[in-house]
Order: C-alpha cells, then sequence, then structure tokens
C-alpha cells in the first residue's frame, strides 16, 4: 500500500518534548506524539470505496494486512509519526481548560489528485488528552460516526469523512444507559478523513493561557496551509481569516438546518476550522 505522504502539521507546528504518554497539562505546543494502542484481534466490518479512491489506494490494497494492521493501531507507516492534538473549549457554555485528541489518534497527511488529506483514528487508545477516560470506542459509537459522515457528505453537508471501520477484538467497559450499570461491548476503530481536524478550541488554548507566541504559529500555519487564498499573514489577514470561518461556520449550521441536523455536543472542541461537521457523539438527531 502506497500513500504520498506529505506531513505538514506535525512537521511545522511545535511538539510536546514529553514522549511518554501520560494524561498531564502540555503547554506551548500544539500535539504530542503518541503510539496507537495494539490490538488483540481486528476484522474490517467496512471500507468505503469513494474514500480509497480519493486517497489513492487500489480496492486490492485495501484487503491486505498492512492496510488492516495501519487503520487498526497495530502498525505504523514507515516514516510517519502519529499524534495528539492539544486544544481546548467551552463546554455547554463553561471553559472547561485542555481538553485535546482524547481517543482521536492522527496517523498522517496524503496528497492525491491535488486535495490534501489528514488521516486519524478515533478509538485508537489513549493519549495525553484522555483525563479520565481509556481512549477506546466501542462498535455502536463507530458505525454512528462512520454512517453519520458519510451520509451527511452525500446531504450536501460540509463534513469529516470515514474511510474504514474496524473491530478490535477487545472489550470496552461502558455506561451505555449512564445509570450506574457498565458492560463490555464489543471494540472498534474509525478511521476519519478530512482536510484538517483543526478546530476552535486549538487556538482558544493558546489565547486562554495567554501564549501569543504559539497561537501566532499555528494561525499563520492555518492561514498558509488552508487559507492561503487569504494571502501572506498579517493583521489585515487576521480579520479577513476570521471573517471567513465565520461564514462557513454560518453556511455548515445553515445546511444542518436544511437537513434537520441536531448536534448534541456542539462545543468549541468540536467546531472545526474549516466549516466542517465534525465528532459525531451520543447527542445528534
Amino acid at each position: 500500500m502506497k500513500l504520498n505522504i506529505k506531513d505538514k502539521f506535525n512537521s511545522k507546528l511545535p511538539a510536546d518534548p514529553i514522549l511518554e504518554n501520560t494524561r498531564r497539562q502540555v503547554t506551548n505546543a500544539c500535539f504530542s506524539y503518541v503510539t496507537p494502542k495494539q490490538t488483540s484481534k481486528p476484522e474490517l466490518v467496512h471500507v468505503s470505496p469513494e474514500m480509497l479512491h480519493n486517497l489513492g489506494i487500489p480496492e486490492k490494497d485495501a484487503k491486505s494486512d498492512i492496510f488492516l494492521n495501519v487503520f487498526t493501531g497495530n502498525q505504523v507507516l514507515p516514516n510517519t509519526k502519529p499524534y495528539a492534538m492539544c486544544y481546548g473549549g467551552h463546554q455547554f457554555g463553561n471553559w472547561a481548560g485542555q481538553l485535546g485528541d482524547g481517543r482521536a489518534i492522527n496517523l498522517c497527511e496524503v496528497e492525491h489528485q491535488s486535495k490534501h488529506w489528514q488521516l486519524q483514528l478515533k478509538g485508537a487508545g489513549e493519549t495525553p488528552y484522555s483525563r479520565t477516560a481509556d481512549g477506546l470506542a466501542v462498535l455502536r459509537s463507530s458505525i454512528r460516526e462512520y454512517l453519520c459522515s458519510e451520509a451527511m457528505f452525500h446531504l450536501g453537508v460540509p463534513t469529516t469523512r470515514a474511510l474504514s471501520l474496524a473491530l478490535t477484538g477487545d472489550k470496552v467497559l461502558r455506561d451505555v444507559m449512564y445509570d450506574g450499570n457498565p458492560a463490555y461491548e464489543k471494540g472498534a476503530i474509525v478511521c476519519r478523513v478530512a482536510e484538517s481536524f483543526l478546530r476552535f478550541g486549538n487556538y482558544q488554548i493558546f489565547a486562554a493561557r495567554q501564549d501569543k507566541d504559539t497561537l501566532k504559529t499555528l494561525v499563520d500555519y492555518t492561514i498558509n496551509n488552508h487559507f492561503s487564498h487569504l494571502g501572506t499573514p498579517s493583521k489585515a489577514t487576521y480579520i479577513q481569516f476570521f471573517k471567513e470561518v465565520s461564514e462557513r461556520t454560518l453556511e455548515m449550521i445553515i445546511h444542518w438546518q436544511r437537513v434537520g441536523f441536531v448536534h448534541g455536543v456542539m462545543n468549541t472542541d468540536n467546531m472545526s476550522i474549516l466549516g466542517l461537521t465534525i465528532d459525531y457523539g451520543p447527542m445528534v438527531g
């Protein structure tokens, strides 16, 4: 399986110097390097032929062991360094401080047919941002993520996409009814795909900490790589950047209303800087 890997985020932005995968506050860094958790008996449930084509992966390669192992966390692609992003967020009206990729691990970035894609595993294990959680996902929530993102795309709604859905072979403890009666469920992993998974919270965390240097570095990176049509970063460009993010977000929400979609966890850690629907949590409808 050959991918045209073009990593930018973890090559151009400041990294967490601590390599130990322990829960902690991460400062002056946009991400932390982390390795996905090994899974015991991975099994593909479904692969999107459309996303295979978008990424330049032949369908026969999706049946290979390397595809299965990479997209279930058991193998890291050569010359790549997976990572989890640092961000904060306002949750239900209150500033929640550092949040970050608690169960999402970014594998790499790929270019194909003049398009740039970021590949991310959801449910691939603990990161420094997992807080009290285990970093894993179960089959029912992974099916929702996989189906909702692809359905929304084909309804014409700006959204992240999904490449694959797989079982891990491991059991995950969850309290599905939140009534104090947890039970073991089938573990699963979704490979999500987007131009970028940057969220409002990626910028908020540095503003809240008054870390203006890292904030400027991240904003300049975002403009240069995702809003290059606005020109060289400057005060005027920052204003135009803010305006365009606002307009993209407005357009996305208009699309939500058009199809009757409700995002039950529409906090700033779940708001894409590109105006994409992201994170299909337990209360979407």
